[in-house]
């Protein structure tokens, strides 16, 4: 499994590395332009991403705008609507606003409130359908 890791803040990024590690290969970006450019060089390279985590207060480009240009790509790519990438917005604000606009403008699948849980995470990417498993611990199932 792939990931992509988004956020500005180094602590939040090692966090999310360390809990998404067990489970698959982690790449990091620090904004949402290194967001957008990571996910087109996974689809170049045909290895796309199974999951982005993305933080939404970032410098340069944030992440709404990302995930708009991130469906924007997709959708001129042809990537059909039920295989288009899963994304966890992440933000430090519980804010309705930000809430809607990742889930209505920008098609997000999930939204998570720091500070992030390993459990909450690792449950919110298991409803989401990926193939995640794990113990009642937090800790990764063998296979």
């Amino acid at each position: 499994m792939r990931f992509l890791i988004v956020d500005d803040d180094f602590d939040s990024r090692r966090l999310m590395q360390k809990i998404l590690y067990p489970y698959g290969y982690c790449d990091v970006a620090v904004d949402g332009e290194e967001a957008v450019e990571a996910f087109k060089r996974s689809l170049n390279n045909d290895e796309p991403y199974d999951l982005i985590c993305l933080d939404i207060i970032m410098p340069n480009m944030d992440g709404q705008e990302a995930l708009q240009e991130i469906r924007e790509i997709e959708v001129e790519r042809g990537i059909p609507e039920a295989e288009r990438i899963k994304t966890v917005m992440i933000s430090a604000l519980d804010d309705t606003k930000e809430l809607h606009d990742a889930f209505f403008l920008g098609d997000a699948t999930a939204y998570l409130v720091k500070p992030i849980r390993k459990r909450t995470l690792l449950s919110e990417i298991r409803n989401l359908g990926l193939p995640i498993a794990y113990t009642e611990e937090g800790k990764p199932v063998e296979a």
